[in-house]
């Protein structure tokens, strides 16, 4: 079976994460683990060993040496839930043969249509086969089709009989909402080093990300009839309003690149009397992170002070941080990746990850995992698309990165 064979499969299963789960539901929704069950018989069926679906939704598989030499156990990881973004119900993939470089009409009916003006990144998919929605769901190859791409290696693998050393494979819930690694089992996956395929384009490899923080600002005002309340009133909406316009303007998503950080405010509700703030803050640079947070608590003090003490209420939490530090001094196994790329004719790029995956938090638990692509585009969106070609040619460079070395 081909990788974008199991994807077209696995799309079928409503896995979207919900960040308002509670702290102790993991999975944060029941139906990651419909999938995760699949997954696990599927695993079963591509000879891996000791499979096993554990009851926070990881699934574990482990697929053992066949060479003679000794070889470091390598680690796959991808995870199995999407982004509440976008819808992840109900989604109805087609493939595009031989992209012709112009506009793709994703649903007549709801005048959706993905453009290259809009897409960039089609220019470069020219005549190749897209996976596309129907343009009212994600996709969801973010990341099933790292999942699909893994297992589709596997089987490669076993069929050719490729030389590979000890292969871990672990695939996890709620990595969307920064917690796919709050129960991972480090000692039971037992490998030496992993790689997350959780990236973009076919041939990034990421090693360095954003440290990040979320933040939640609960305003506390006064509600009165408005034709009583000049100098009673503190309307919570417009101290929000107020608190917002401290922060830096320019320092937002849709004004950012690179290695440029930001505050992004995600989600804005209330009245008169309460509001509430939902903030992502985040940067490479760990000093300017830090100075990031520092800057949030300086508003909110300043506030309470004109408006009085306990009316802006901030709440601060550490999501993760960035891996570079960790895999700087593990340069060898970016290496690894980079001769798989090139022996399958792929040009590998280092960039910096403007988010974070999975790979981050587990390498400053110990576990050196930087990130490879999975050919796809647009992720989160209804206009997400991943090329066939892509997620082929991602599997045969899985199958050459754990081959044998001597």
């Amino acid at each position: 079976m081909r990788a974008y064979e199991r994807l077209l499969d696995y799309v079928k299963y409503d896995t979207t994460s919900d960040e308002n789960a509670p702290e102790g539901r993991f999975p944060s929704t029941e139906s990651q683990l419909v999938l995760a069950d699949h997954l696990a018989a599927e695993m079963e069926q591509l000879g891996f060993q000791n499979v096993r679906r554990d009851s926070f939704g990881y699934v574990y598989g482990f697929l053992p040496s066949n060479c003679g030499t000794k070889q470091p156990v390598i680690g796959l990881i991808a995870h199995m839930d999407t982004s509440s973004a976008a819808c992840g119900a109900g989604i109805k993939p087609r493939i595009v043969k031989n992209y012709d470089g112009g506009e793709i009409v994703l649903n007549e009916g709801k005048n959706v249509v993905l453009r290259p003006e809009d897409s960039p990144c089609l220019k470069e998919c020219l005549g190749m086969d897209l996976i596309v929605t129907d343009g009212t769901t994600l996709l969801g190859a973010d990341d099933k089709a790292g999942i699909a791409e893994i297992l589709t290696a596997a089987e490669i693998l076993n069929r050719r009989n490729i030389p590979h050393g000890p292969i871990a494979v672990a695939i996890t819930p709620d990595e969307e909402i920064g917690r796919g690694t709050n129960h991972f089992n480090l000692e039971k996956f037992g490998a030496d080093f992993a790689y997350t395929v959780d990236g973009g384009k076919l041939g990034e490899l990421e090693y360095e990300n954003f440290n990040a923080a979320s933040a939640v600002l609960i305003v506390h005002g006064i509600a009165t009839h408005p034709g009583d309340a000049k100098n009673r009133m503190k309307n919570a909406v417009l101290l929000g309003i107020e608190f917002n316009a401290l922060l830096p303007p320019a320092e937002t998503p849709e004004h950012t690149e690179g290695y440029e950080g930001f505050f992004h405010l995600l989600r804005f509700e209330g009245c008169e009397e309460r509001a509430e703030l939902h903030y992502i803050v985040r940067d490479h640079d760990r000093k300017k992170f830090e100075a990031r947070k520092a800057a949030l608590r300086r508003a909110a003090d300043y506030l309470n002070e004109k408006y009085g003490a306990g009316t802006f209420e901030l709440q601060l939490k550490d999501q993760y941080f960035n891996m570079k530090p960790v895999i700087s001094r593990h340069m060898e196994i970016v290496e690894r990746a980079e001769r798989a790329m090139r022996a399958c004719g792929v040009e590998p790029t280092a960039v910096p990850i403007r988010g974070g995956t999975d790979g981050a938090m587990l390498s400053c638990m110990g576990l050196p995992c930087p990130n490879l692509s999975t050919g796809g585009f647009n992720f989160h969106s209804r206009f997400e698309f991943i090329p066939v070609q892509a997620m082929d040619k991602m599997a045969d460079i899985l199958v050459e990165l754990v081959r044998a070395e001597e």
